[in-house]
């Protein structure tokens, strides 16, 4: 199922066409600009280097992690970095073995080719992905029934960069087919910091150092909401200010944004309030949840809930969505005690 487009969200996990454009132009375009993330660069930066020196292509390269963390600029910056074309596409739009095929077999060699959402190919398609990856190889299947013949087309040789929020629905053969696997990992406020303020250059948004961190302290470790964010404090800063973005203004242009000083949004309120008080904290299920609070059960599950889970205030259990004690004083608000006779919380299905 497709997340519902939440317009009023700054943090929301999907953007307009005009945002996307002003993404690309902020994204950095080699390994050495790239901020943070060391550990994937050092990694990657060595699969390049060596291919490089070898005259091939780099193996097929797996990017993981929640989204917003540049699994998309690094596809990019691979494709820079070797010299080669990019083609991207993503798993929703592939929903034949054909698809891939047509897209597979007008590949020139040494391109790039990046799946993002990988993780929701459609299965014809993936099997057929299996050989494409392994031996440079697609079969075209010609007629139907008994008489349809496979007509093997070689392949050039490319570069697969997958990219996917939820590695754990990757199968096992597809996952074990790309030769480098890097997790993505959520930045520092210091890394951001860095980031919003190369944006900020290339913006041309006049800026104090204050003000750039209190925008990198509500951005939830991901560089495409700090950037977003910082678009709008600039919009309000110009509109309602001297066109500095300072503390103050930073804060008083999120506040009119709801965006709260650990980076809470009204999705992610939203979702805290129904749990506390609609369902007594939990456990409760997510499809339930979701119901609550107006949103499909994966915008919940991937724009709200990993942010929630690493600060803190909600838990995945077998049995459902739990409120932490930090949630429900955080609200202003005592968690329940335990039932003095030993009895089970009630369970919310869903």
């Amino acid at each position: 199922m497709t997340p519902a487009r939440d317009e009023s969200s700054l943090v929301a996990a999907d953007a307009a066409p005009e945002e996307r454009a002003l993404e690309a132009v902020l994204r950095p375009r080699t390994l050495a600009e790239l901020v943070g993330q060391e550990r994937v660069r050092e990694q990657l930066s060595l699969v390049l280097e060596a291919a490089r020196a070898r005259g091939g292509v780099p193996d097929h390269v797996l990017l993981g992690g929640p989204p917003g963390l540049g699994k998309t600029t690094l596809a990019m910056i691979i494709a820079h970095e070797m010299g080669a074309p990019l083609r991207v596409t993503s798993g929703p739009a592939i929903q034949h073995a054909g698809d891939l095929a047509s897209i597979l077999s007008t590949l020139t060699e040494g391109e790039v080719l990046f799946i993002d959402e990988i993780h929701r190919l459609a299965r014809p398609a993936e099997e057929t992905l299996y050989l494409a990856m392994e031996d440079f190889r697609v079969d075209v299947v010609v007629g139907k029934g008994p008489g349809a013949t496979a007509i093997p087309i070689d392949l050039p040789r490319f570069t697969l960069v997958g990219a996917t929020t939820r590695a754990g629905l990757l199968p096992s053969p597809l996952r074990d087919r790309f030769g480098f696997t890097g997790y993505m990992e959520f930045y520092e406020s210091a890394e951001l910091e860095r980031i919003l303020l190369r944006s900020a250059g290339l913006l041309e948004v006049r800026t104090a150092r204050d003000g750039i961190g209190e925008i990198a302290g509500r951005s939830r470790g991901t560089p495409r909401i700090a950037n977003r964010l910082l678009r709008r404090v600039r919009d309000y800063a110009e509109v309602r200010a001297d066109g500095v973005v300072t503390a103050e203004v930073a804060r008083a242009a999120l506040r009119v944004y709801d965006v709260d000083e650990q980076g809470l949004d009204r999705l992610d309120r939203g979702v805290l309030d129904a749990l506390l008080t609609k369902f007594g904290g939990g456990p409760v299920g997510l499809t339930t949840l979701a119901v609550a609070v107006g949103e499909e059960p994966e915008t919940v599950e991937t724009v709200a809930e990993p942010f929630l889970v690493r600060i803190g205030l909600l838990a995945r259990t077998p049995r459902g969505r739990v409120a932490t004690p930090v949630a429900w004083r955080r609200f202003g608000l005592e968690p329940p005690r335990p039932d003095a006779a030993g009895g089970e919380p009630t369970l919310f299905e869903g």
